[in-house]
């Protein structure tokens, strides 16, 4: 596992060594997030009984972060090596496809955990929180970095320039963020977004994880892990062939 050891140990190494920009600045996004709709919606929205609306966004805001990281880390490191050319360091010795996968999705959940937590500390003095079901919360999160560090792996390996890989976060991994539930329920949307919300895996990674903190949720959390487990599935299927084949990576 030497292999799986130090590729992973150089991806957390990578982040790391920028920690302002890769953990600071997302905290810092999110905290902006948090003033500016608690100051715009406090007292004028409530989802939840006995839940202030400010209460309600922490989770989706840390959630948020958690995904946003975790794709950045593996799909940027990726497509840098790739540009660079160092990719063929990591291609020439004895590392096998599933060391390969593991090493960057590891990396990613530990980046998104790591500012989800930054988040969630930062908020706390501000907007007390409970934990009704820590073992959902946990579940939540950690199935949320890994599917979220696959896409990356994925879009990494698709995209051949940074405005390509710019895209697939901006067309793809935003608005599905967006539209899942962080700001507010999806039962307050219009037939048509409540059935197309159902659509979005991220909604079910929101609602899921917010079930952690205040025990009530827009869908059965077992559902909602049982839809994330096949989302995760598919996703590492899919970057396991392409690792395996060398897709756009050796050839």
């Amino acid at each position: 596992m030497i292999s799986f050891y130090t590729l992973f140990y150089k991806e957390l190494l990578r982040f790391w060594k920028v920690f302002v920009q890769t953990v600071a600045a997302p905290v810092l996004t999110a905290l902006l997030y948090l003033v500016v709709f608690a100051q715009a919606l406090e007292g004028r929205v409530r989802v939840y009984d006995s839940v202030p609306y400010t209460a309600f966004l922490v989770p989706g805001l840390v959630m948020m972060s958690i995904l946003q990281n975790a794709f950045a880390n593996s799909s940027s490191s990726l497509i840098q090596s790739k540009i660079t050319g160092n990719i063929v360091f990591i291609l020439l010795p004895p590392i096998s496809h599933l060391q390969f996968f593991g090493a960057y999705v590891a990396a990613a959940i530990v980046r998104g955990l790591v500012v989800g937590a930054g988040v969630a500390a930062a908020a706390l003095p501000f907007v007390p929180l409970g934990l009704q079901a820590p073992g959902w919360m946990l579940a939540f999160a950690l199935l949320g970095a890994a599917l979220l560090g696959a896409m990356g792996l994925v879009a990494g390996i698709l995209s051949e320039k940074i405005d390509q890989l710019a895209a697939f976060q901006n067309f793809v991994i935003v608005p599905l963020t967006f539209l899942s539930g962080v700001f507010y329920s999806i039962h307050s949307l219009p037939p048509f977004w409540l059935a197309a919300s159902h659509a979005n895996p991220f909604f079910y990674l929101i609602d899921g994880f917010r079930y952690g903190f205040f025990g009530v949720s827009d869908v059965a959390p077992a559902l909602s892990l049982a839809v994330l487990a096949v989302s995760l599935a598919l996703v590492s299927a899919g970057a396991l062939w392409m690792l395996a084949a060398g897709y756009k990576l050796r050839h």
